[in-house]
C-alpha cells in the first residue's frame, strides 16, 4: 500500500520517512504516508469484510511460516477470525499479541469490526518457493472461505501456537555480532541460552548471553549478523494442544 517505500525496497517512505504500519488511521492533511493511511482507513477498509495482511519478516527478522490473528476481546469477531485462520492453512497458526499496536493496520481494521488475518511467511527481505506456495494456497483458501472463489479449501497440516505475553519477545541489551544458539522451529526451555551478543569494539570479554524468558517454539529470530540495542532477537511461541 505504501508505493514509494515499496519501490525503494524500504520499510519507510523515501519521501517523508514515514512507516505506514505505524501511521494509521492517518490524516487527510498530513504527510504523504499519513494521507495513504487515511485513504486506506476511510475509503478501502469500509468496503472489506475480511482483511488479509501479508508480511514476511522484513529485512531484520526471519520467522517460521505462520498466519495469525489477535484475540480482540470480542467473542464473535475472534471466532470469525479463527475460522479464517484455520482456512488459510499455513504450516503454523498463531494467536498473538502485539508489543506496540498503536498506529498499526491491524488495530484500525479490528476496531472497524473486520475479520483480520495477518502472516509472517519467512523473512530476511526475500521470498522462497516454499513461502510463495504457502501464500498462494492461503490466499485462495481464504477466498474460498469467504465465498468469493468457488471450489474446496486445499487443507494442509497447521500447528497452533500462542504468543500471549511479554515473555515471548527477546530484545538485544546492546550492539554487537549475533551468535544464535538455536535454529527456527527448535523447542526452547525457559532459562536456556538462545543467543549471544559479542561486542565488536573490543575482544577478550564475555558476550551478553540472551536467556529464554519462556518455554516454547523458536518462532522468530533476528536475521542480520549485526544487531543494535533494542533489536528483536527472538520470538518464542507456546504450542497449543
Amino acid at each position: 500500500m505504501n508505493h514509494p517505500a515499496f519501490a525503494a525496497a524500504r520499510r519507510t517512505s523515501p519521501i517523508d520517512g514515514g512507516n505506514l504500519n505505524r501511521a494509521f488511521p492517518g490524516a487527510s492533511d498530513g504527510t504523504i504516508t499519513e494521507k495513504i493511511a487515511h485513504y486506506v482507513t476511510s475509503e478501502l477498509l469500509p468496503r472489506a469484510d475480511i482483511v488479509l495482511d501479508i508480511h514476511s519478516g522484513g529485512k531484520t527478522l526471519d520467522f517460521v511460516p505462520f498466519a495469525a490473528i489477535h484475540d480482540t476481546g470480542d467473542a464473535a469477531q475472534t471466532k470469525a477470525a479463527r475460522a479464517a485462520l484455520d482456512a488459510f492453512c499455513a504450516p503454523y497458526a498463531m494467536i498473538m499479541r502485539e508489543l506496540d499496536p498503536a498506529g498499526m493496520f491491524d488495530t484500525v481494521a479490528e476496531q472497524a469490526g473486520k475479520t483480520f488475518v495477518t502472516t509472517e511467511l519467512g523473512g530476511g527481505g526475500t521470498a522462497t518457493a516454499e513461502s510463495v506456495g504457502i501464500a498462494r494456497r492461503g490466499v485462495r483458501n481464504l477466498l474460498v472461505h469467504a465465498g468469493i472463489v468457488e471450489g474446496a479449501i486445499d487443507h494442509a497440516p497447521s500447528r497452533l501456537l500462542s504468543m500471549d505475553h511479554d515473555g515471548c519477545f527477546h530484545l538485544s541489551p546492546g550492539a554487537g555480532v549475533l551468535e544464535p544458539c538455536l535454529d527456527l522451529g527448535a523447542m526452547v526451555e525457559e532459562g536456556e541460552p538462545i543467543a549471544r551478543i559479542w561486542p565488536i569494539d573490543r575482544n577478550g570479554v564475555a558476550p551478553d548471553e540472551i536467556i529464554a524468558r519462556s518455554s516454547g517454539l523458536l518462532a522468530g529470530r533476528h536475521f542480520p549478523g549485526l544487531v543494535a540495542m533494542g533489536d528483536c532477537l527472538a520470538v518464542i511461541a507456546r504450542p497449543v494442544d
